[in-house]
């Protein structure tokens, strides 16, 4: 309730990750020698991910913590947060049967820290991608166990999302009633792109455009279930500002890329995105191209090039009207998690 006595906005946050405050050693749990991932604890509230000898990214107590979690979502007005995995642990390189255990330990320890406030908090699994029968099975047990949905890598390898494989996947995740949150990983690197951070400032928007236009032009929409309920991270990435280039080059040049069998603006609709994008003209055109209802709010919480001040986006976008500022900060998500209704209380 806000300071005026109107109830506010449901606020679902559909874009933030996890990490614990360490693991079994993957060595020894696996059997196999590797550069894996583990956790250098350096204070009670600072930490240091290491892969192998090398350090990889310095995080801080909200990674693990769930009071801090949900002090940081009460100052931001957040009600419910959905915890995905950091990309670094899915380890789709991996022979299946190490990702898999690996799979487990992580999804077990996601709902460790879920566990303080389980209406608040829902994790997303991990599952061994690389293998399709393993990763709908630990999607099996991880619903089985409480959790809410599954994020995944946009590739693995040189297979992108209308792989056989990972669209069987997909199709079983709709049909358990599943949601996927798709993140971009396992950056291509050069010369340019280590400049200036690239990779994450031009490699993660072309990887997630990339991995749209698989399910488009690949014809994994085609082949799934309309019931899939999938989001991409980071407003889609640059997909949404080339829709109209990708639609003119399915009509010019059907020779080439005329797989799919609509053009690409007949599958707006079948996906979502996130609302990680910054500026005002950014979401006007989510909006504008995706629709109010496929967009919803995500933060990339507790990372630094994520959305410090969460929400603050979504709520002051002057063009959005009333309902659609509420579908966006939490309706939409509602629907994409598969939660009970809520009556859509205008803020």
């Amino acid at each position: 309730m806000n300071e005026t006595g109107a109830v506010s906005a449901l606020t679902i946050d559909v874009h933030t990750h996890y990490v614990p405050l360490g693991w079994p050693d993957l060595a020894n749990q696996t059997g196999a020698d590797a550069e894996w991932p583990w956790l250098r604890v350096e204070s009670e509230h600072d930490a240091m991910i290491m892969l192998g000898s090398k350090e990889f990214r310095r995080i801080g107590s909200q990674c693990w913590d769930a009071d801090r979690r949900l002090a940081d979502m009460d100052a931001h007005g957040i009600d419910k947060q959905v915890a995905s995995p950091t990309p670094v642990f899915f380890n789709y390189a991996r022979p299946a049967g190490e990702a898999i255990k690996v799979s487990r330990i992580f999804n077990d320890l996601a709902l460790e820290i879920c566990s303080p406030a389980p209406g608040r908090l829902l994790p997303f699994a991990q599952v061994p991608l690389q293998d399709t029968d393993a990763a709908c099975a630990e999607i099996d047990r991880c619903r089985a166990a409480g959790h809410a949905g599954v994020e995944i890598g946009n590739h693995v390898g040189d297979l992108d999302l209308d792989d056989a494989g990972i669209v069987t996947f997909l199709q079983h995740c709709a049909s358990v009633d599943m949601p996927v949150f798709v993140h971009p990983w396992d950056l291509p690197s050069s010369p340019r792109l280590d400049r200036w951070m690239g990779q994450w400032l031009a490699g993660m928007p072309a990887e997630t455009h990339l991995s749209i236009l698989a399910l488009i032009l690949g014809g994994g929409f085609d082949a799934l279930s309309h019931d899939l309920r999938i989001c991409f991270a980071h407003g889609g990435g640059s997909f949404p500002f080339w829709l109209g280039r990708v639609e003119n080059a399915w009509h010019t040049r059907p020779d080439v890329i005329a797989t799919s069998e609509h053009p690409p603006s007949h599958y707006i609709g079948r996906f979502s995105v996130d609302s990680v994008v910054f500026s005002e003209p950014a979401p006007r055109l989510l909006v504008d191209t995706l629709g109010a209802e496929q967009v919803m709010l995500g933060s990339d919480y507790p990372y630094p090039l994520g959305e410090a001040d969460v929400g603050s986006l979504v709520r002051g976008a002057s063009f959005l009207s009333a309902e659609e500022r509420t579908a966006l900060l939490g309706t939409n998500a509602v629907r994409y998690l598969g939660l009970p209704d809520v009556d859509r209380v205008l803020p």
